[in-house]
């Protein structure tokens, strides 16, 4: 059932990053306030302006009208400061892992220069930045907010958060419902978010932990793939069930080791994500686990173009659950299927063969 609006006064929102979920969350601001997304390049900006469509991401959606596009970061920066007589702005980072540090640190210059003294209160010009990217940067094995928090080092006054939940951005673009959960530690940021896209066919739900909510966005991917690998060997759903419900248990189990509450794995960014990453059709991590369960290597299926947040991220997930003396036998029988050349069947029989133990 459509959610009521509440009336907020009108809050900019800048979208930076136009892939497919950075698109799909812009058309969801749209409709409350107006609304900018930054793309990388020139050409593609001009595309989306001239086409109302996304045609790379997502081919099919017209964009709506009031979109506003750029491929000036300084543009997109005015534009989400620019509250005139209304709210304080906010800054969305539809970008994936990979792009994350670079682009908080580009934003770390740029917003150092506009704001007051080192010690004083964050500009009321802009109310945050919040990221969607999920998983564990290769090189350092860092969650997204450790890795903005560094990045963000010159302008630490400013709130953050990450959005996260059970999406798929073709149906958001779409505006068919979903339910989404903004984490952060501040209050304000949480609520501004809230105001700028709750409303209509979106739910979106507060929380604090920014750490659980993380987690659970990152490994589920994982599971997902070992789902994946469980449908393409034909092992039935029976199966998929047991692995669904004991990689919930993983995540839960690396969370409470970083400092999450353990009720987080059982809402929308825990169990919620995982279930629709899990059995989706449109999830590609559920994908590439289907075509290296059915014989192929995962250089051949990303040779194929297709891509999974979960292949990126199982070895530091798995080296910083190492570090943690965290255990994590699904997350580590993916890592030996994906980079060790363990045959997927054997590695399922390993888990199989794994001693009985209570619930």
């Amino acid at each position: 059932m459509p959610t009521q609006k509440t009336e907020h006064p009108p809050r900019p929102v800048a979208v930076l990053g136009a892939g497919a979920w950075g698109t799909a969350l812009a058309c969801a601001a749209s409709r409350h306030g107006s609304t900018m997304l930054w793309a990388r390049t020139a050409l593609l900006s001009d595309q989306l302006r001239a086409a109302r469509e996304n045609r790379q991401y997502l081919p099919g959606i017209a964009l709506p009208d009031g979109l506003l596009f750029t491929a000036s970061l300084n543009e997109a920066l005015a534009h989400a400061q620019s509250t005139g007589a209304g709210a304080p702005g906010l800054l969305i980072l539809g970008v994936p892992l990979a792009g994350l540090r670079s682009l908080c640190t580009a934003l770390s210059e740029k917003l150092s220069q506009h704001l007051p003294a080192q010690h004083a209160p964050t500009t009321q010009t802009l109310a945050g930045i919040v990221w969607t990217c999920k998983g564990l940067e290769a090189e350092s094995g860092k969650l997204p907010s450790e890795i903005a928090l560094e990045a963000l080092r010159d302008v630490p006054h400013i709130p953050t958060g990450v959005l996260s939940g059970p999406s798929f951005a073709r149906e958001v673009a779409q505006g068919l419902p979903v339910a989404l959960t903004i984490a952060s530690q501040d209050a304000a940021l949480r609520r501004a978010t809230i105001a700028a896209l709750h409303g209509g066919s979106m739910r979106v739900y507060a929380s604090q932990d920014v750490l659980g909510v993380e987690v659970g966005g990152a490994l589920k991917n994982i599971m997902a793939i070992a789902c994946g690998i469980g449908e393409g060997l034909g092992l039935g759903t029976n199966a998929r069930a047991a692995l669904i419900t004991r990689g919930l248990a993983e995540m839960t189990r690396f969370g409470e080791a970083l400092g999450a509450q353990s009720a987080t794995f059982s809402g929308l960014t825990g169990l919620g994500d995982l279930v629709l990453t899990a059995t989706g059709d449109l999830s590609r991590n559920r994908q590439v686990g289907i075509a290296i369960g059915r014989g192929q290597s995962l250089n051949e299926v990303l040779a194929t173009g297709l891509t999974a947040e979960g292949a990126r991220c199982a070895q530091a997930v798995l080296k910083r659950a190492t570090q943690l003396g965290v255990e994590l036998p699904i997350t580590h029988a993916v890592c030996e299927v994906l980079f060790e050349g363990v045959a997927p069947f054997d590695a399922v029989s390993r888990l199989l063969s794994r001693v009985a133990t209570t619930e």
